[in-house]
């Protein structure tokens, strides 16, 4: 194996048990491609989060995110402002990498994990410190939902 790719899959591995992960989780984090309205900021700093998370992000620009959260079968009730897909699942809002990596790792049988509305203190919505509970739901194509992860406030 020569030096550079060496590096390359050492930095990996190391970046992976950082953020929790096995080593052969580390390398098989799947492409997210993430759905966003141009002029959103806080999607932007969503995006940041999980690249600084360890995944790789495509990001689709959509002046129609409605008919794209129609199409990916997302709730109105869960709606939040940008809308993601990895590994066959949706994810939908201001949700944890955690709460993603936790989604990728157990495969549950829903079709996606939301964020709804855009919860203050949530990734890519932090304001000065101030922090609000909010829950990050499952969803299935029958429109069942259920709590998947909880996160506190101040």
């Amino acid at each position: 194996m020569n030096n550079k790719l060496l590096k390359t899959v050492a930095a990996s591995i190391l970046l992976g048990f950082s953020l929790g992960l096995h080593a052969e989780e580390s390398a098989a984090v799947p492409e997210m491609t993430v759905y966003r309205s141009p002029g959103c900021s806080c999607c932007g700093k969503w995006l940041e989060h999980m690249q600084h998370s360890g995944f790789t992000v495509k990001t689709v620009m959509s002046d129609d995110m409605q008919a794209i959260k129609e199409k990916l079968g997302i709730p109105d009730k869960l709606a939040s402002c940008h809308t993601a897909t990895v590994d066959g699942y949706v994810v939908e809002g201001h949700i944890p990498a955690g709460d993603v990596r936790k989604l990728l790792l157990n495969k549950p049988a829903v079709a996606g994990i939301a964020a709804p509305n855009m919860p203050l203190g949530s990734p890519g919505m932090e304001a000065g410190g101030q922090k609000q509970a909010y829950q990050v739901m499952s969803f299935d194509k029958q429109g069942r939902v259920a709590i998947f992860a909880e996160h506190g406030g101040d």
